[in-house]
Order: structure tokens, then C-alpha cells, then sequence
């Protein structure tokens, strides 16, 4: 379809009054390339590659691949590459402006590799392979190739996609090397005037998994990474990011919420002169949330596709149309990119040696940052560091079961450094892995905690300020003073003794509360102050999804854990185990509890590592009664006749008294529209809710039953009649056993399916055929036939991320 003469007239204008690159490169466009494909089947921005986890022939991309180029001048559409059943995608034009650098996966094919070709259509070439996917390639000043990969091994920890960081590669696709540590999605590079990357990063180390996907910066081998824009402020995705020729601005997508299908969202430009924090650097060019893969020709102009046209944008936003796709044309226009040469940025030399296994880091000052008020100077002793450990696999959009409204992963526990008198550290640490820091004072009592993590690359010397400190702001002066962890060589990490690396909740904490709090928090009445004290009940028994124990906890907010919340840097001993209840009633010697110092320590250490349930990945997915697949309940149990028995039972007894906000559930899986990720504190679902309601463990011991049952019966005699009687004065009565038969019914399934602490436990067979896919299970591993150690078939997988350079 040809472009009008006005459209091309428009183009010509804009470019001829752009104001010129400082460096005089020229900003006249003749010829522009794309891609052509249909959109991702998936709604999230970045699951438009590979399968999802339960079901590896269900794919998240679609077809109708082109590789197509615009002449500006006649509007001729010439196709480079045409693959209907493939897809492609992310063309890159080189520094000469002669080749075109993509990614495609060809028809019959699953996994997305990068090729390239020339302007004029020949010298096609692959340039990666095997069974992971490579996309969202970048040439690098060097002539090397920086791009995202699935390569990683590791999944979407709030879905169920694979996840895909940055790689980079010699020119040929040789010598691939990970240069991210990321657990979650990187997305989009592009290098900057000054030579270093920049790119998105989404994270989430104990706060909101929706709400930190912002601009990083590092240089070309994943040394100095750094924010760039946005990490202090949650909300809005920003993507597609690229430097303005003769500007230090950068053109982006702003894309709403959570961020929207193949990038989709409003056109914006940033400037950095204000540093990575003050949200007024940044201006709408275009709202409506709809444009995609802006590319900036000059300040004033911009390449935009939206559906399947492409649009030339000046920095108001006002928008001509320069080209639409035939008729005949399946998907959309993705990508436009002019084909034209244009300066190298400046060469950053390698910081990093991939012969090392560590990096270090200097610490200048602890106190100096924001939000310390009320640390005293000396105060802190120590640094706890954490790694978050990536997933195999995942299955929906949840944390259940690692926890029930808090993180997402677990934090493995590598060991202490000391801080000095100074406020100065300096540590050794290993390479090319996700870090964050726990600040503890003398009794390893939590008083700051990082939200974001931090990387070390081989051989890596870097440093920050102070704790979460001011981007804009210089290093306090020394006055020639050197900081006192300088003086000796840096300290290695000093394990932390007798404490587990990974906390497994059942296995670690639970006998805790066996010891000193069942007593007085349990069904038997044993203790000066009855049965479950309070209404709180700290038995190990198994609810639907988690311990009776383990979800009280959660919902009554005795762990300080950061949660599935936008916040993040916390005031100090706001977060931790310095700000959990829990904590201090083992401390302080709640109703007479005299916790042993070691069963203090465990506890405070669970909590500062997030207060997991499971200690292992192989639970996801699995042993929960209404589990969410793709944040869609399971409620099976519905057909079960003694379900359906019990509804009625339950609708002739108690919907009289509940309702509104203390409505029963209908039945084990009846959620009460409170999955894990949105549980609301304070609201009295959470008093009702199946997870306590349902024992699992002892059916006869479910407040289901014990509430309408008299005491003299064995019950508690709560919900009563007109008459003031107990709903049920016996055991005997036939409504008692229809709802104790569905609850047995219910402990009948999950011992068939089994939870990760019960014996033979088995993973579910997508954790198994990713595993051997990574190659820490042998091939024909049937868990049917042979027990799989699931803690060390994790710890296995961990250890692929010991520093290998992939």
C-alpha cells in the first residue's frame, strides 16, 4: 500500500526542522524496516515467547512473521523475510546501517533465535540456537550483541511464563554469557550516548510484584548496574526506552498499571537531570495507550506503530500516518526502525573477569540514606545477605503456597559481614547472583531491609553510598579519612551457625510452636486459658492450603515480612523480625514462654528471610484443596456428593446467622473472593475463612463442626439456636455427620495428592520436565517409580547459578 504524498511530504518536513544531533549526523530518512506478526496470546508485556508451565504445547506467541522495509520516498513495500506459520520480531539496524539484526522463530520451530541479513534482503544468517529463546537483541558499540534470554532457566514468579535476562554475544552469536542476575524479566535494551545499557527491569524482593518495572542502567558486560528511573516510585511500566540523538533525553513507553500486551501504553520523555526519583522528568508526549516501539529520529520526531499502522509523531504528540498494512496482511506493525547509519556510542571498556568467581563491594556509610532517622551511630553491627532464589516453574499469578499474602520466593540465607564503627563495609561476595542486605544491629536484630537486589559481576569492584541513599548525592567528605572497612581486605561471608540456609516452615518453625505455644493455642483443652486461646490456633494441622498455624500467623500479621504491598524502604525496625509480634511473644515471655536462645534465633531468621511455608519449589502447585491455576480456583470438590450434601447442611443451619462479611464458605475450596495475593487484614473473612475453618490433619477437630457442637459434646457450643442451645448436642446427629463426612471426604483427597511435608510427597510432572530439561534430573526420571528428593533436586538447581558465565 503506498504512502500519500501527503504523509511523505509530512515525514520530509519533520525530519528537514528537526534540530540536527550535536555531532552532525544526518536525521533524513529513506527507508524504514518492521516486523509484522500478530500479538502474544497473553495480556502480560512479556509472555509473547515459549509455552506456558502445565502444558508445554500451549504456546504464549502467534504467528505471521515478516521482516518488511518501507521506501519513505515511493511508500514501496519490499518483504526482507516472509514466514506466515513462524514469527518475528525486534529488528535492529546496525551502526552502518547495511545489516538488520532480528529475532524468528521459524515455522515448525518453537524457540526464538537472532539472525541477520542485509539491508538489500541477502546474506540471511542464524546466529543462535537450541531450546531456549533469544529475543530483543541491541548491537553494542564493540561489534558484540547484547539481547534477552530464556537461557536463564527460570520462570515468572507471579506466572506462568518463562522469564528471559540479558545475554551477550560476539557478533557471530559465540561465546553467550549472562550478564544479569535477574530472577524476574529484563526487556528492551538499547545503549545509551555515553555507552551503557539501559533497560527495564521488573523486581519484587518483598514488595508488590506489580508495581517495579522501571529503567536500569549497566554497562556492557553487566557491570554497575544501577537504576536509572523510577525504583522509589510503583507504578506504570517503563519500556522501549532509547536515547534521543543530540538530546541526554530518552523516548519511552509509559505503559499503565501492571503494562499492557506487546508494550502497548503512552509515549513519554525522560530527562535524567533530575536523578532516578523526581517524577516531573518525565512528560507525556502522547496518551491513549495504544502506541508501541517509539523510536526516536530526532527531538522533535518519532517513529510510533500503533496496531498496524505506522506513525510519525513530533514531540506534541501529534501523529501522521506514514504507512498501513495491506488487506491482506495478517497481525500488526511492530518495531519501525529507520534504516540509516548512525554514530557508535562511546566504548566502555570490560570491568569484569570472567576467571573470578566473587566481586566485591565498598559500603561508605550504613547511617547516610534516606529514611534512617533514629539510628544511633554504631548501632549497626552487621550485614545479613540474602539471595533470592529463582523458580523452576510456576503456575499462576499468586504466592501460594511459599506464603499466603507475602513473598513470591525463597531467600536463602549465605551469612553475615561485619559493618564498622564508620558505617563502612567491604565484602566479597558471589558473582552474578541476586543480593540484598538485611542491616542487624548487636543482638542480629533487623533495622533496615533492602526491597530491591544488587549484583556483583565477576571481578567486579563497586560500591554505594549508604543504605537506600540519595542517587543525586556525592559520598559524604572524608577529609582524606579512609573508611575503616578499607584498611583490611575484604570480608568474606561468615555463614550463619546452626541456622538453615532455606527455611522450611513445617520442618523448622512449626515444632517451635509444638514446644511452647500449642499448649494454650491448640483443640485440646490443656492450659489456664483453654482451647485456642484467643481464637488463635497454632497447630501444625493441615488446612486446605496451608497449616492452621502458618495461616494464622500470616493473617494476623505476627511476621513483618514486607507482604504483597506497594511500599517499600521502610522506616527503621519497621520490617523484620524487629517489627513482628510473633518475635517479641518469644522474646518477651508471652503468658510464661521461655523460647531457648536457638528457637529465638530461628524464628527471627525465618522472618528475616521472608517467613516462607514450604522450603522447596517442588510444593508450587501442589497438595492445596482450591488451588489457583492461572489465578483461577480449582472447586472440583463442588461435585463431590458429600460437598454437595454438606451445602445443604450448611445453608439450613448457617445462612441465617452468616452473612454479609461472616459468610461461611460453601465448602473447602469457597474462597470468600480472598485469594492469598489480595488478602485484606482486618477484614473478618479472615476470622471464617476455609484455611481455619478445614482441618485437614483431624477432621473431627474442624471449627466447622466444633462451633455449632455442644461443649458438652466435645464442642465449643458457639453457634446456637432461638432456644440458646447448640446447633447439635451430639455427634450422632446426621447433619454433624454430613458435614464431617464432606471434610473427610476432602482430608481423603489431599492425602491422595499429597502436600510437600507429607510422606511420598511427589512434584508435579511439569517440575520434573523442566529439571530435566536443565539437566539436574536424568533424562526418563519417572517420580512414579523413584523418590525425588525435592530439596536437593532445588538446591541442585541453585547451583547451575554458581558463577559459570552463563
Amino acid at each position: 500500500m503506498p504512502m500519500s504524498i501527503l504523509a511523505a511530504t509530512l515525514l520530509g518536513a519533520a525530519l528537514l526542522q528537526a534540530e540536527p544531533p550535536s555531532d552532525g549526523a544526518a536525521v533524513n530518512v529513506d527507508e524504514i524496516v518492521f516486523a509484522v506478526r500478530e500479538a502474544g496470546a497473553d495480556g502480560h508485556w512479556y509472555a509473547n515467547f515459549s509455552y506456558y508451565a502445565a502444558d508445554e504445547n500451549r504456546k504464549c506467541y502467534r504467528a505471521g512473521g515478516r521482516l518488511c522495509k518501507l521506501n519513505v520516498d515511493t511508500g514501496e513495500m519490499t518483504t526482507l523475510v516472509d514466514d506466515p506459520g513462524g514469527s518475528i520480531r525486534d529488528p535492529e539496524v546496525h551502526y552502518d546501517g547495511r545489516r538488520i539484526l532480528f529475532s524468528w522463530r521459524k515455522e515448525g520451530s518453537d524457540s526464538f533465535h537472532l539472525h541477520e541479513i542485509n539491508a538489500d534482503g541477502t546474506g540471511l544468517r542464524q546466529l543462535t540456537d537450541g531450546s531456549y529463546d533469544d529475543i530483543e537483541p541491541c548491537y553494542l558499540p564493540d561489534g558484540d550483541i547484547v539481547f534477552v534470554s530464556s537461557r536463564c532457566r527460570r520462570w515468572v514468579n507471579c506466572w506462568l511464563t518463562q522469564v528471559a535476562v540479558l545475554y551477550r554475544c560476539d557478533a557471530d552469536g559465540g561465546n553467550i554469557r549472562r550478564i544479569s542476575a535477574n530472577i524476574e524479566h529484563d526487556n528492551t535494551p538499547a545503549v545509551l550516548h555515553d555507552g551503557r545499557l539501559l533497560y527495564t527491569r521488573w523486581e519484587y524482593i518483598d514488595r508488590s510484584q506489580v508495581h517495579y518495572h522501571h529503567l536500569w542502567t549497566a554497562n556492557p558486560d553487566g557491570t554497575a548496574q544501577m537504576v536509572y528511573f523510577g525504583n522509589q516510585h510503583p507504578g506504570k511500566l517503563y519500556i522501549d526506552a532509547r536515547p534521543i540523538p543530540g538530546s541526554e533525553d530518552v523516548l519511552l513507553i509509559d505503559s499503565p498499571g501492571h503494562g499492557r500486551n506487546e508494550h502497548r501504553g503512552n509515549v513519554a520523555v525522560l530527562s535524567p537531570k533530575g536523578g532516578p526519583d523526581r517524577q516531573a522528568m518525565l512528560r507525556h508526549v502522547a496518551r491513549g495507550g495504544q502506541f508501541r516501539d517509539p523510536y526516536p529520529l530526532a527531538a522533535d520526531a518519532f517513529l510510533v506503530a500503533k496496531g498496524r499502522e505506522l506513525l510519525l509523531m513530533d514531540d506534541t504528540g501529534k501523529t501522521t500516518t506514514l504507512f498501513a498494512l495491506p488487506e491482506t496482511f495478517s497481525g500488526e506493525l511492530h518495531e519501525p526502525r529507520p534504516l540509516q547509519a548512525r554514530p557508535r556510542p562511546r566504548l566502555i571498556p570490560p570491568r569484569e573477569d570472567w576467571r573470578q568467581p566473587t566481586g566485591r563491594l565498598v559500603l561508605a556509610d550504613i547511617y547516610h540514606g534516606r529514611n534512617m532517622a533514629g539510628i544511633a551511630r554504631g548501632e549497626i553491627k552487621k550485614l545479613l545477605v540474602l539471595e533470592s532464589l529463582p523458580k523452576p516453574i510456576n503456575y499462576t499469578g499468586g504466592m501460594e503456597p511459599l506464603s499466603y499474602g507475602g513473598t513470591f520466593t525463597l531467600e536463602r540465607i549465605l551469612g553475615t559481614v561485619p559493618v564498622e564503627e564508620d558505617g563502612s563495609a567491604y565484602m566479597e561476595l558471589p558473582a552474578s547472583r541476586p543480593l540484598f542486605f538485611v542491616a542487624l544491629d548487636a543482638h542480629e536484630r533487623s533495622v533496615k531491609r533492602m526491597q530491591s537486589f544488587l549484583t556483583v559481576m565477576p571481578g567486579e569492584t563497586t560500591g554505594c553510598v549508604g543504605c537506600h541513599e540519595q542517587r543525586t548525592t556525592a559520598p559524604p567528605a572524608s577529609q582524606g579519612t579512609l573508611l575503616a572497612a578499607m584498611r583490611r581486605p575484604p570480608s568474606r561471608l561468615t555463614p550463619v551457625q546452626d541456622i538453615p540456609e532455606v527455611f522450611d516452615f513445617p520442618r523448622d518453625i512449626q515444632p517451635i510452636l509444638d514446644r511452647h505455644c500449642v499448649a494454650c493455642h491448640g483443640y485440646e483443652k490443656r492450659g489456664e486459658h483453654g482451647p485456642f486461646a484467643g481464637s488463635v490456633i497454632l497447630t501444625g494441622d493441615r488446612g486446605p492450603m496451608y497449616s492452621h498455624s502458618y495461616y494464622t500467623l500470616s493473617a494476623r500479621r505476627q511476621m513483618a515480612d514486607g507482604r504483597n504491598r506497594p511500599q517499600s524502604n521502610y522506616a527503621p525496625r519497621a520490617i523484620g523480625d524487629s517489627a513482628s509480634p510473633l518475635v517479641e511473644k518469644l522474646l518477651g515471655g508471652h503468658h510464661g514462654v521461655k523460647a531457648a536462645p536457638h528457637e529465638q534465633r530461628m524464628v527471627r531468621y525465618w522472618v528475616n528471610s521472608g517467613a516462607p511455608y514450604p522450603g522447596t519449589y517442588a510444593a508450587l502447585g501442589t497438595g492445596m484443596i482450591g488451588g489457583y491455576e492461572q489465578n483461577q480456583i480449582d472447586r472440583s470438590d463442588l461435585q463431590w456428593p458429600e460437598v454437595k450434601a454438606a451445602k445443604e447442611v450448611l445453608n439450613r443451619h448457617c445462612a441465617t446467622c452468616h452473612t454479609g462479611p461472616t459468610t461461611l464458605p460453601d465448602s473447602p475450596t469457597g474462597h470468600q473472593q480472598l485469594p492469598p495475593w489480595a488478602i485484606r487484614y482486618g477484614d473478618l473473612r479472615l476470622r471464617l475463612s476455609r484455611h481455619i475453618l478445614y482441618n485437614l490433619s483431624r477432621p473431627e477437630k474442624s471449627l466447622q463442626i466444633l462451633a455449632p457442637l455442644a461443649k458438652e459434646a466435645g464442642g465449643l457450643g458457639i453457634c446456637r439456636n432461638a432456644d440458646d442451645r447448640a446447633v447439635w448436642q451430639s455427634t450422632d446427629e446426621p447433619d454433624y455427620q454430613t458435614l464431617l463426612a464432606a471434610i473427610r471426604r476432602t482430608k481423603a483427597e489431599l492425602d491422595r495428592i499429597k502436600r510437600f511435608d507429607m510422606p511420598d510427597f511427589r512434584p508435579r510432572d511439569a517440575y520434573v520436565r523442566e529439571m530435566i530439561r536443565y539437566g539436574v534430573l536424568p533424562e526418563g526420571t519417572d517420580p512414579t517409580r523413584q523418590p525425588i528428593d525435592v530439596y536437593a533436586t532445588d538446591r541442585a538447581y541453585w547451583d547451575l547459578f554458581d558463577h559459570d558465565g552463563q
